[in-house]
């Protein structure tokens, strides 16, 4: 209620309401894209494909909003954006002169937003080629130059438009754009969902004690999310006292807020990325030894291969927690500027300890994310084995959906409170 209300105050405000409105028309189009078909497409083919085995590509399912499954000119969606930003930060931390830009302030920050777009498109480019003229060639009308040229340029097209139109959410809407294209991805296929578990249901497939698992699990996860999202470890930090001339400064207290989920969805992502490449490559090799071993003992829909592949999952997203924490996260940087300005945290001596002890507490609670992730992430893949829902990456999907909800009441909320409003995020 305290959401609604929020919402409801925010409507009063005129130049907050035409934010919302310019943000809703955009995912308007961002739907609207995703239901144009890409031209050249058997589409009976394209169906028998993902029934043979669709659950390996539903991460891409996901953040497109379906449109990867029926191949619309949105199918590549936007993870070749979210591709070449994780690159850009990691060739940040290994290139020194990406590592000065990013340090230069908001000119640095747009030379790196630039390169990003560039990487994009060429990344786009890459994976529109591969989807043409490999993995869905046999769906293919005409494989004719022309042809396969179309194609792979509507699909790279459709990519850099939603990037634009993600800027253009930043900069005129509420919330982080990109995000919101993937939000509204995930909330365009629950009522599918939902139809899906009733029609299973109805035809007897499914039991009520499926349904209500399904449902319980929704619900543990959604709070989880919650509270991991907003869990932080808040460490004291005390000012000295100093005198400049006449006056008298410092001796406030603060604290630094540690997340407990530094990483956010990232190690997912990774975790998910990794895992899908080999299964990918067996839909090149279809009557492969390759194929049968990797369908047998490593696909999430094997007998024995849903709890190998749920092993490495969990143990891929708890190392790529840790990665993009110590990424994110510098604690010799952080002591520093503390030092620098006269800080200390009560009990601990600046400098090194400073750096170890910040050290030690990010380390307990990322162990504590990154659990958490891995439960999360791991959970789908078992229940769907255990009772044949298909719920795969229901996990992921909610994990996304819910930050996203979180982060921008969280950003409507600051603009509220800006105006006096009490918002309903404490």
């Amino acid at each position: 209620m305290g959401m609604l209300k929020t919402i409801g105050q925010a409507w009063k405000i005129g130049d907050i309401r035409k934010k919302i409105i310019f943000t809703l028309l955009m995912l308007t189009i961002f739907r609207i894209g995703a239901c144009i078909p890409v031209p050249g497409i058997d589409r009976a083919v394209l169906q028998g494909f993902f029934e043979g085995g669709a659950a390996l590509f539903d991460l891409f399912d996901i953040f497109s909003g379906g449109a990867f499954s029926n191949f619309t000119i949105f199918a590549l969606s936007i993870t070749p954006y979210i591709t070449a930003s994780i690159i850009l930060q990691l060739l940040t931390i290994a290139i020194p002169a990406l590592e000065r830009l990013a340090k230069e302030g908001t000119e640095g920050k747009k030379k790196i937003a630039q390169y990003t777009r560039y990487l994009t498109v060429i990344l786009a480019f890459i994976q529109a080629i591969g989807m043409s003229v490999g993995l869905f060639r046999n769906a293919l009308r005409y494989d004719d130059f022309f042809s396969v040229s179309v194609i792979v340029l509507t699909l790279s097209a459709g990519t850099a438009f939603l990037m634009w139109l993600g800027e253009q959410i930043n900069e005129n809407g509420i919330g982080n754009g990109i995000s919101l294209i993937i939000f509204s991805g995930i909330v365009a296929r629950i009522p599918g969902g939902i139809n899906k578990g009733l029609v299973k249901y109805a035809a007897g497939e499914v039991n009520i004690i499926t349904l209500i698992v399904f449902v319980l699990f929704a619900m543990f996860v959604i709070v989880g999310i919650i509270v991991i999202q907003q869990g932080q470890r808040r460490i004291p930090v005390q000012y000295a006292k100093r005198v400049v001339g006449r006056k008298m400064y410092g001796g406030q207290s603060t604290h630094i807020p540690l997340k407990v989920n530094q990483a956010g969805v990232i190690p997912v992502i990774f975790s998910l990325s990794m895992l899908q490449f080999p299964l990918t490559l067996t839909y090149f090799f279809p009557n492969s030894g390759f194929s049968s071993f990797m369908s047998t003992w490593f696909s999430p829909s094997g007998l024995y291969g849903a709890w190998i592949y749920a092993s490495f999952n969990a143990i891929l997203i708890m190392f790529f927690t840790y990665f993009y924490t110590s990424v994110t996260f510098n604690p010799m940087e952080v002591a520093g500027n503390m030092k620098a300005n006269g800080g200390f945290i009560p009990g601990i001596r600046p400098g090194k300890p400073t750096v170890e002890y910040l050290s030690k507490v990010m380390t307990r609670i990322t162990f504590v994310g990154a659990v958490f992730l891995a439960i999360i992430a791991v959970m789908p893949t078992i229940i769907d084995h255990l009772t044949g829902l298909g719920i795969r990456f229901g996990g992921t999907s909610l994990l996304i959906a819910v930050g996203v909800a979180l982060d921008t009441m969280k950003q409507l909320e600051n603009q509220m409170v800006m105006r006096n409003y009490e918002g309903f995020l404490k």
